[in-house]
């Protein structure tokens, strides 16, 4: 079995300071990358901040021999990850990964939810995700070579009551990824995405006891690895938690040409559990492939009419 390798890359790891992140940044250290550790250093809700939780990872990573930098910067701050991105190339010359984990939680039924809180939400974990992706992406151009990992959640995947900013804004990461996978194709860049199921701070208080202690954060960090390591594919969506792995997806039925005419919506109504059946389901490669089957579908139905006339 081959080992996972990171000997010589420069990795940045978002919202490192504790939980999952700082088990992210030192598995990477561990395998020889050289760590850029980032943590606004507040709290679960986002407020408050201090560079004191990024130093003492990186403090531990250089106790095992490792190098590493701390960064304080807000992710929804574009000219501080600006500057935090080009602290990594001006100290190692490049950065190789790019691992968006900072987030922060403010839930609350959807009924109840402030939009301020619906808004800083989406603003950190989605725009916090484009900023450093921003960031990076011409470095990862220039060498050839660039490996981003989203953190997506099984809450934007499947949805959680309680978490429509975070379930929203989860989603569209993987939207991201999706398209940054497509453009960065021709640059070696890959971007996956993980849904991790782990417990940190954020889920205190949502779990029991027994299941908090089989949901231990390293046991999520091996999707990571895979996912940002040079053999990573691209456009995957692992999902992870207690040692155990799957993998989600994105797909599209065959469904059924309907036409137009007046009884178009009475005739979809009756057939929409057709629509719905995942028989010969594809995952598509690129939002075209809709277009292209109804399409498909819309010509074939005409060729058939024609057929039939005298």
């Amino acid at each position: 079995m081959q080992s996972l390798s990171f000997e010589g890359q420069v990795a940045i790891v978002t919202g490192a300071g504790g939980g999952l992140g700082r088990e992210h940044a030192l598995a990477l250290a561990r395998r020889g990358a050289k760590v850029l550790v980032n943590d606004l250093g507040g709290a679960v809700d986002g407020s408050g901040g201090s560079v004191s939780a990024a130093q003492a990872v990186v403090d531990e990573i250089k106790a095992l021999g490792g190098e590493a930098m701390a960064n304080g910067a807000s992710v929804t701050d574009w000219v501080a990850v600006q500057a935090m991105v080009q602290q990594a190339v001006d100290a190692w010359g490049r950065v190789d990964i790019l691992v968006n984990n900072a987030g922060i939680l403010r839930d609350k039924s959807f009924a109840k939810m402030d939009m301020d809180d619906f808004r800083l939400v989406v603003e950190v974990h989605l725009m916090g995700a484009a900023h450093c992706c921003k960031a990076v992406w011409p470095h990862m151009q220039a060498q050839n070579y660039g490996r981003i990992v989203m953190t997506t959640s099984s809450s934007g995947l499947y949805g959680n009551f309680g978490q429509s900013n975070y379930g929203a804004a989860k989603m569209a990461q993987v939207g991201l990824m999706q398209t940054l996978a497509i453009e960065g194709a021709k640059y070696g860049i890959h971007v996956n995405a993980l849904a991790p199921t782990a417990a940190t701070r954020m889920t205190e208080g949502l779990m029991s006891a027994e299941v908090l202690a089989a949901l231990q954060p390293e046991a999520v960090v091996p999707a990571m690895l895979v996912l940002a390591h040079a053999s990573a594919p691209t456009r995957t969506i692992l999902c992870a938690g207690a040692g155990s792995f799957e993998a989600a997806h994105i797909t599209l039925t065959e469904g059924i040409h309907v036409g137009l005419g007046a009884q178009a919506p009475e005739l979809l109504a009756e057939q929409l559990a057709q629509v719905c059946d995942r028989h010969n389901e594809q995952v598509p490669q690129s939002g075209s492939a809709q277009g292209a089957l109804e399409v498909g579908k819309a010509l074939a139905a005409r060729g058939h009419a024609l057929i039939g006339r005298p």
